[in-house]
């Protein structure tokens, strides 16, 4: 798994990193911070940034003493532009298919008929 798409999804896959890059998405926060609603320890909850880092959707900061935790919103866009294609893909084929079957209900012919692709459509 190299490519990022890859190890953004895989890093999404965990429940408690979901919740927080959603807590992240209001804004910067320290580990400390992060960590206080999880029965887990600190460093528990800092391995699980540090797989949300190493697939590019967090970063760290150093400010003073403080490290805080950054959300980098520009992967949540990759990930929206990769989901975005596939979903008009499929949004076309259900409104081939809707026209197939509104032709079936017109003609009460059980058979589609034969359509040739329209340009920039695949058959």
């Amino acid at each position: 798994m190299s490519d990022q798409l890859s190890k953004v999804f895989s890093a999404l896959a965990d429940p408690t990193r979901r919740d927080l890059v959603s807590r992240l998405a209001a804004g910067d926060a320290t580990v400390g911070a992060l960590a206080e609603p999880y029965e887990v320890s600190l460093q528990a909850v800092s391995k699980h940034l540090r797989v949300l880092e190493d697939a590019g959707l967090v970063s760290r900061t150093r400010e003073a003493q403080r490290r805080p935790v950054h959300l980098e919103a520009e992967v949540l866009h990759l990930m929206t532009r990769w989901i975005e294609r596939y979903a008009r893909q499929a949004e076309e084929r259900y409104q081939r298919l809707d026209e197939v079957l509104a032709e079936l209900d017109e003609t009460g012919d059980t058979r589609p008929r034969q359509h040739t692709p329209t340009e920039g459509q695949a058959s």
